[in-house]
Parts: C-alpha cells; sequence; structure tokens
C-alpha cells in the first residue's frame, strides 16, 4: 500500500485528469487509461481499509470478516474456560450430566453473540455504542466457587448460580442508569485493587487445572504437567516471537496444540491407571471422541437448560461482585475508547455499556449462562490494532452465534483435557494480577494509595481467601465473603478510599 501523502497527491492528479483534462484522458492509449481506472479501484480499496480506524465507517465483507474474526480468536477460549470450570467444580461436567455441559457451553457461544451486537448497535438506553467484545467472564470463578463449596455442588448449587446472576445483573443495570454520580467511589487505586484481587483468586484455579483437575485421579501426574507445560511453551512462543495475527491468537494456537499433543499421546501411552485401591480409571489428559460423535450438527440453544433456584447464600455474595464487574466495565470501556479513538467515553457511552452488562448477564443466566462483561482481552486488541470498526466486530458476533448453533463445536471444546486448559489458564489469570497492578500504578503513588491496597489485599482478600477463620462471625459476613477474598477486598478498598483523607496536591 502507498503512503497517505502519495495517495493523496494521486487521487487530485486523477481527479484534474477526469474532471479538468477530460480530453486528455480520452486522449490517452487504452492501455493508460486502463492504469488511471485500477488506481482509481485501488483507491476505494485503500478507503475501505481507512474505514477500519472509524467506528461507524462502513467496509466490505471480505475486509470485516477477518478482523471480527480476530476478536474472536483474542476472547474465543476465555469465554468458554469459566463454563468448564464451574461445572467441573459443581461435578456436571461428565457422565450423565455430559449432554448438559454440552448445551451450555453451545449457549455459552450464543449468548456471548446476542450480547455483543447489542453492545455495538443498542436497544434504547441498553448499550453503549462501543467497540466492545462481551462474553463470559471469568471474574465471577472464585464467588462461585465459594457458592459451590458452601452449596454442596450439584445441579442445585449451578441453578443457586443461575438466580443469583438474573437478580445481580438486574442490579447493576439500575447502578447504570445512576453511574455518573458514582463514578467518584471507583478511581483507579480501587478498581486496580479489586482487578488485582480478581487475578490472586484465580492463580490457585489455573494451577488445579495444570495438574488435571482437583477430582482427577491422576492428579498432578507427569503426563498432566508435561501437556500443560507444553500448551504453556506454545503460547509464549506464539506470543513473543511472532507479530499480528498469530501473536494475538497465541492461546488458541497453544489450546489446538494441547489437543494434538494429547491425541498423540493417547495413541503411545497407556491411556488407563489404577488407583491404590485397585480401581481403574481412565486418565484425565485423555480426549473422548465419543462425546464430540454423539453430538448433534445443528440445534436451538435450550432456554432455562437447569432449573434456576432463588437461594441467599449466592445471591448475597453474586450482588456485591456485580458492583465489582460494573467498575470492571467501566475500566474496560474507557480503556477502549482511550485506546482506539484517542477520547474519553461520555457519560451516555458508560451508562449504556454497563446496563447492557448487566441486563446481558440476566439473559445470559436465562440460558444456564455465566455473567457476560466486557472483555479485557479485546480492549488490549483495539488498543493495539486501532480497529473499531462497528461491523467487524459484529462479523465476529455474528460468528460466535453461528458456533452457538453447532453442538459438535461445543462437545470438542468439553472434551479439553484439564491440563491443556490450564497451561492456558495459568497465564490468563496471571495476567489480570499485572493489569491490576497497572491500574493502580496509573496515577503516582503515595502513603494515601499503598495504605489502601495494603489493608484491602492483607485484611480483605486474606480473610476472604481463608474462609474458616470467619466461622464464628454473623452468618451475612460469612455470605458475603465465602471463600472468595474478591467481594472483601473491594469493600475495604472503596471505604478506605471514602474515609482516608486525600492526599495535598
Amino acid at each position: 500500500m502507498l503512503q497517505p501523502f502519495t495517495e493523496k497527491s494521486y487521487f487530485i492528479y486523477i481527479k484534474w485528469q477526469l474532471c479538468y483534462n477530460e480530453s486528455a484522458f480520452c486522449k490517452a492509449s487504452e492501455t493508460q487509461n486502463v492504469k488511471i481506472l485500477r488506481r482509481v479501484e485501488h483507491l476505494k480499496e485503500v478507503k475501505l481499509e481507512e474505514a477500519a480506524y472509524q467506528f461507524d465507517g462502513k467496509m466490505s465483507l471480505r475486509q470485516a470478516i477477518p478482523l471480527g474474526l480476530q476478536h474472536v480468536c483474542a476472547m474465543f477460549v476465555g469465554n468458554l474456560t469459566p463454563l468448564l470450570i464451574i461445572t467441573s467444580a459443581c461435578g456436571i461436567a461428565g457422565g450423565e450430566f455430559a449432554d448438559l455441559q454440552v448445551t451450555l457451553l453451545q449457549s455459552a457461544m450464543f449468548v456471548a453473540g446476542i450480547v455483543t451486537l447489542v453492545q455495538l448497535f443498542t436497544i434504547g438506553p441498553v448499550g453503549g455504542a462501543v467497540p466492545i467484545i462481551m462474553g463470559t467472564s471469568s471474574g465471577f470463578i472464585g464467588v462461585f466457587n465459594s457458592v459451590v463449596g458452601t452449596m454442596g455442588g450439584g445441579v442445585l448449587a449451578y441453578g443457586a448460580i443461575m438466580g443469583a446472576s438474573i437478580i445481580g445483573g438486574i442490579f447493576e443495570s439500575v447502578l447504570g442508569f445512576f453511574l455518573k454520580p458514582l463514578r467518584k467511589f471507583f478511581p483507579p487505586v480501587v478498581t486496580g485493587t479489586v482487578v488485582l484481587s480478581i487475578g490472586l483468586s484465580l492463580i490457585s484455579v489455573g494451577i488445579n487445572s495444570f495438574g488435571g483437575g482437583n477430582s482427577a485421579k491422576d492428579f498432578g501426574s507427569m503426563e498432566n504437567l508435561l501437556l500443560a507445560l507444553f500448551v504453556l511453551v506454545v503460547i509464549l512462543i506464539f506470543k513473543h516471537w511472532t507479530t499480528g495475527f498469530l501473536s494475538s491468537s497465541a492461546i488458541l494456537i497453544g489450546i489446538l496444540a494441547g489437543y494434538v499433543a494429547a491425541f498423540v499421546m493417547g495413541l503411545v501411552l497407556p491411556t488407563t491407571g489404577v488407583t491404590a485401591d485397585g480401581v481403574e480409571f481412565t486418565k484425565a489428559w485423555v480426549l473422548n471422541w465419543n462425546k464430540v460423535a454423539q453430538a448433534s450438527w445443528f440445534a436451538i440453544p435450550k432456554l432455562m437448560p437447569v432449573k434456576i433456584v432463588f437461594d441467599m447464600r449466592a445471591i448475597m455474595p453474586v450482588m456485591i461482585m456485580f458492583v465489582v464487574t460494573a467498575v470492571e466495565a467501566v475500566g474496560d470501556i474507557s480503556g477502549v475508547m482511550e485506546g482506539g479513538m484517542n477520547r474519553e467515553p461520555t457519560d451516555k457511552e458508560l451508562s449504556g455499556g454497563v446496563i447492557c452488562d448487566g441486563l446481558g448477564s440476566s439473559f445470559a443466566a436465562l440460558f444456564g449462562v455465566l455473567p457476560n462483561t466486557s472483555f479485557s482481552q479485546n480492549v488490549g486488541l483495539v488498543a493495539m490494532t486501532k480497529v473499531v470498526n462497528r461491523m467487524a466486530l459484529a462479523s465476529g458476533a455474528v460468528f460466535l452465534i453461528l458456533c452457538g448453533l453447532i453442538p459438535k463445536l461445543g462437545a470438542l471444546i468439553s472434551i479439553m483435557p484439564q491440563a491443556v486448559l490450564g497451561g492456558a489458564a495459568v497465564m490468563m489469570f496471571s495476567s489480570i494480577v499485572v493489569s491490576g497492578i497497572q491500574l493502580i500504578t496509573k496515577e503516582k503513588m503515595t502513603p494515601r494509595t499503598l495504605t489502601i491496597v495494603s489493608v484491602a489485599l492483607g485484611v480483605g482478600y486474606g480473610m476472604g481467601a481463608n474462609a474458616k477463620i470467619l466461622a464464628n462471625t454473623p452468618q451475612f459476613v460469612q455470605l458475603i465473603c465465602g471463600e472468595s477474598g474478591i467481594v472483601p477486598a473491594a469493600f475495604v478498598a472503596i471505604l478506605l478510599n471514602c474515609l482516608l483523607p486525600r492526599d495535598e496536591k
């Protein structure tokens, strides 16, 4: 492609040829005329490419689709990972519940596509008309693990998570309508501390998957550890030794490499083992292709695949987590507008984005899917590529919807070995910690900010992550804090930010 100055100059030249010197154009040889016309067509293509950097720019499908798929690649794995983790924690990842998990994964892709389209094009006050990709939130994993631990797992616990998500989503959407006066309570030090605590709570989850999953009979075996390490190494290679599409798709490539490695391992290594009690079992890294073969090619996502349960043990901590999610959404929207459009978001964009975040989560719960929120991975991708075109992102959303109509794809994802997931999850979850640190250090560190971060993490996150210390506290405290340190850390950070005297400027 020519440089912008050259393109502009040549366009002026052609315009002069066609408009002011028409006779010269007509007298030119046929070959010369063809060259000029081809150049005009090339300039049209250049114009279309420039539209990628405009939110409302018109793009051809051949240009929009690859750009949209790039965004899908950045979030595809992250969109399904929380479901894999929580269904496994609830004990509905296999056996009699195998079909249910496939259905949920299918619905996760369908819902992500629908909610993204609403965020891009808006329905009344719902949606911010911002270049954001929506998907299943990983920030709730810690809180949901706490709910599962409190309620004992099973379909009942998963149903309670759905009920809490419906109420929490509505609550977040209400916050969206009153977002402007609430923004002052969530400076970078508060949002950064919350994001940091989310990352810390997820690292242990990623490590559990790294070893093959807590419930695996061969947890921590050399096969599981080496498989996870292989996936991690592949991700690092593609992330830092390639550029462009390959670099942004490093996690997806790592996952695919993990599938190939697991397949090869199944050909050369024993696929079964024997416990100390003499019980034979299938190793965690073995791919169950029968599950894929039995899945259908096309199906409409099921409405309420599990019975929705409204239980205060789930509702209280999840509602508070939705406040945290609203803060995250504000941060993501601000990041994508500053990184992609070089401006701050308007109050309308922020409000509409948060409302969509909340109602999208309630909508997701009706299909048995965990809360939907803005994806930080895609915020980073926008900041890197500057591609903000609505049609490009919408083409990615349509692709997600189509994937949601193909159960075989959901089944293929559901057979992913936990070790493969862990190899990717360790890096993804650790990067959330780094994002939190970046938010905290966005402004100058002062004794005040150090105090907020230290106390929120030490007392809030520390006590919440060690639930036994709260055994003698009132029940509502146990309900709110559970086994996750995210909510108490958020509480402490917000409280200290309000109470501590401001630094003198």
